[in-house]
């Protein structure tokens, strides 16, 4: 995206992410000792299933979770947008952000796998495999994480190979969720996503590893969002990420710890 484009994009993002972050998450509620405060958490789509798990039961706050690519939820902080805590799939859009004034000095917190993903009973059986005339590929976006490190994983191959899976790709995907969504619906033969949105399809299906000479190295980031409504709540859920309930969920989804 260039700076020429930020603006019309900005507003629509604002506008969108106003209509999310108040439509997400669990009801305010009374535990007997009046009403909790509202935690606002925007995170990468990667996260949706456990952060959803731990977030459900949060003490001290109702947690708001809006999720959607690092990318995007990064711009929207950019253009105003203020939640209490942003959680990306990567380190590169935390740190950024905290250079910009944005963002608290991001924590890193959790680490996690890149696949290749086929349905369960697709012939595929490795990268190589991807080469293939006709074979229908669903990536990230080029600004989204599972995007970038796609391609630091292809880039690492022979040229030609390289070229020939770069060809078959027909769908780039906003963040990950797109992909596992076009693989479940049969629109395409083969994604690349982290083993954790794999684990969450119970089977439908199935991850295969890359070589380790492939593996891109993904490390996930969060911190405070500057000017937060509630930043002593908005700390305490980044620790939680570390250790406590949020930690332990991301493990069960298949995490693996902070490096």
């Amino acid at each position: 995206m260039t700076r020429a484009h930020l603006a019309p994009r900005g507003a629509a993002l604002t506008a969108t992410a106003a209509l999310v972050l108040a439509g997400c998450g669990g009801d305010d509620g009374d535990d007997g000792g009046g009403p909790k405060p509202r935690l606002v958490v925007s995170a990468a789509a990667s996260m949706t299933e456990p952060l959803t798990a731990c977030s459900r039961d949060y003490l001290g706050a109702t947690v708001r979770l809006s999720f959607a690519g690092s990318d995007e939820l990064a711009a929207q902080i950019e253009q105003g947008v203020k939640p209490d805590v942003y959680a990306a799939a990567n380190t590169k859009l935390p740190d950024r952000l905290h250079e910009e004034g944005k963002l608290g000095r991001p924590v890193e917190f959790a680490t996690n796998t890149l696949v290749l993903a086929v349905p369960k009973d697709s012939p595929i059986a490795s990268v190589d495999d991807l080469t293939k005339s006709g074979t229908k590929i669903a990536v990230g976006s080029e600004s989204v994480p599972i995007g970038s490190y796609t391609r630091e994983t292809l880039a690492r191959l022979p040229p030609g190979e390289e070229t020939a899976i770069l060809a078959n790709v027909r769908s780039n995907e906003p963040d990950v969720k797109g992909i596992v969504g076009k693989l479940t619906q049969g629109a395409a033969d083969a994604g690349f996503v982290y083993v954790t949105d794999v684990n969450a399809t119970d089977g439908e299906l199935k991850a295969i590893a890359l070589p380790s000479r492939l593996e891109p190295k993904v490390t996930y980031a969060a911190g405070v969002v500057s000017g937060a409504e509630q930043p002593a709540e908005a700390r305490t859920y980044v620790d939680g990420l570390v250790h406590g309930p949020c930690a332990d969920a991301l493990e069960s989804a298949g995490f693996g710890p902070a490096p």
